[in-house]
Parts: structure tokens; C-alpha cells; sequence
């Protein structure tokens, strides 16, 4: 049976035409003539029987099928190029995978030790892009994923494998200096270490998350301790964004002390009280139940010891 696919030249120009509307821009864009591209559109129009553009005084305009073809089209030609020059990269050998990761893990954590990786398997190359909601994996969007959720998300995620990672452990930061703004006759330890109590910290200016508005109120809830603003302060989106705000002294921020080695190495930013919130959301990796690729498990073991490493430092 004939694949009903069309050229990929036709597709090509037609991609490029629909990107600047004008078939003179894809022409100087794809290096071939006005009439060529024009051509090609027409072939694929003939193919489809559709009229994907209407031609206007000012040039042309995608019609409502052209329009939603050139969205269905666009990332699977782009799936196509990016295929073809990661083969081309590694000469057949290796290979690729993309994952979904979420954007404060991807560059506090997963970053720093993703050259181990490419110490171990030079011949596989990984592309990160960030994801903070689950997403189908028929869509194949990604190879695989690591995902930061609770247990009935996880579950949710149809099609899916799911690799325990590790919990999250949340933990109450801020600067030196805002201590001694609001506590003057309290003494930092050599280490830079403090333990304030629940109501201590009541009495600082609170960071919150927008994607999690609740998470002061559960640390005071675990903490027995009923505080009626922890829902009130400085809202940032992502835990990067907190940890800044929390080293320029605005305020307290509970962020995954995983996800603060560097400022709390540098002592920008100390942990303020021994009391966690733990076990809300634990870090995940998920990927396709039909993806048997041995990349994959590959990453997936080398992902298991850098977490063992790290639990052990923290311990």
C-alpha cells in the first residue's frame, strides 16, 4: 500500500510559505525561485485536493485547513531535522534523548552533574527541555521525563513508568543578614546554623510560591503551630526565583534544600529551623510503558547512583 504522505520538498516549501505568507520570502529563505516554491505548493494542494492558501491582492493567506495543517506539520518536520543531525552527530553510533525536566531541578541539580554522564556515555547526547505538567507520551514529546509531583499525580499519568527518585524535603531558608535585621541578639553559629522556632519565624517577612500558595500554611500546620497569614507575602513561580529573592534578605522561602548546595555552601542563604516538610511531592522518572530503548535505562541507572551519592553527602 502507498504511504499517503507527500514530498518532503513540497512540504518543506510549503512550511517555509506559511511561516512568512509570502512565497518570495520562502523562496529567498529555501534558495530556489518564486515559481519553484510555487510549484511545490501546488503538487501538494493537487495531492491533498485542499486549498491550503488563498491568494489576495497582497500576496497569499493560509486557509482554515492550510492553517491547521501548517501547526500539524511544523513539529514533526522539525522532529525530522533534529533526528537527522543528532545521526549525523554521532555517526550511527549512541544516540539521543530528550527529556522533560522541571526548569529548578534541571539547572541546580540535574545540571551540575550531567558532565559525569557524558564522562561515562560520550556517545549519547541529552537534550533537556523544561515540563511542569505531565503530558501523553503518545504525543512523543519527550523520551522520557523527571517530574516533581504526589503519588496521585504520578499515578494519573497515563502510559506511563514510573522510577522512584526521591522525596522532597523542604526546609526553611533565608540570609544571615535578615536574622539579624529582625533577631539582633541572636548568635549565629560557627557554622552558620540557627534553629528558630514556628512562631520565630511568623514574625518574618514570608516568600511564597504562585504554583504551590499553600505550602507555608502546611509547614505551620505540621509544625502545630496555627499561623492566619501564612498565605501572605511576596509571590515568585519558581523555587530559583525564591532563592534569590531569599539571598537579597526579602523575606523566608521553603525551598528543597537539595536544590540550594551552592548558597547554602556559600552561606548566602542558612537553613533557620531542623523542622522539614516532608513527604508532600517526591522527584520521579517517568517514560513510555511501550519505550524499551536501552538509553533510557542507561540514564535511568545513572540517575539512581547520583542519588544515592547525593542522600549519602546530605546524611
Amino acid at each position: 500500500m502507498r504511504r499517503m504522505i507527500p514530498s518532503i520538498q513540497s512540504l518543506i516549501c510549503f512550511e517555509s510559505a506559511a511561516k512568512h505568507k509570502s512565497y518570495t520570502d520562502a523562496a529567498q529563505e529555501l534558495s530556489i525561485t518564486q515559481s519553484a516554491v510555487s510549484r511545490q505548493i501546488q503538487q501538494l494542494e493537487d495531492f491533498l485536493d485542499i486549498e491550503l492558501f488563498s491568494r489576495t491582492r497582497h500576496g497569499v493567506e493560509l486557509t482554515q485547513a492550510g492553517e491547521q495543517y501548517y501547526k500539524n506539520i511544523k513539529p514533526l518536520l522539525l522532529g525530522i531535522e533534529h533526528s537527522t543531525l543528532d545521526l549525523m552527530s554521532h555517526k550511527g553510533l549512541g544516540g539521543t534523548l530528550k527529556l522533560g525536566v522541571i526548569p529548578t531541578f534541571a539547572t541546580r541539580w540535574l545540571l551540575p552533574r550531567l558532565y559525569r554522564f557524558n564522562e561515562i556515555y560520550p556517545e549519547i547526547t541529552i537534550h533537556l527541555e523544561t515540563s511542569t505538567k505531565p503530558f501523553l507520551f503518545s504525543d512523543h514529546i519527550f523520551d522520557a521525563a523527571i517530574y516533581a509531583g504526589t503519588p496521585s499525580q504520578i499515578e494519573n499519568w497515563p502510559g506511563a513508568k514510573i522510577q522512584f527518585l526521591m522525596q522532597e524535603e523542604v526546609v526553611p531558608v533565608c540570609s544571615p543578614t535578615l536574622i539579624k535585621r529582625h533577631f539582633p541578639d541572636i548568635t549565629l553559629k560557627q557554622n552558620q546554623t540557627i534553629s528558630l522556632s514556628p512562631e520565630q519565624i511568623s514574625q518574618l517577612p514570608l516568600l511564597q510560591q504562585t504554583t504551590r500558595p499553600y505550602i507555608w500554611k502546611e509547614w505551620f500546620t505540621c509544625m502545630g503551630y496555627e499561623y492566619p497569614y501564612a498565605m501572605e507575602g511576596q509571590r515568585h513561580e519558581l523555587f530559583s526565583m525564591l532563592a534569590v529573592a531569599a539571598t537579597h534578605h526579602l523575606g523566608v522561602a521553603l525551598i528543597p534544600q537539595m536544590l540550594l548546595e551552592k548558597e547554602l555552601l556559600n552561606r548566602e542563604l542558612i537553613v533557620i529551623s531542623s523542622l522539614k516538610l516532608v513527604g508532600t511531592r517526591s522527584y520521579y522518572f517517568v517514560y513510555s510503558e511501550q519505550n524499551n530503548n536501552i538509553l533510557i535505562q542507561k540514564f535511568i541507572d545513572w540517575l539512581e547512583q547520583e542519588v544515592k551519592n547525593f542522600q549519602n553527602q546530605v546524611v
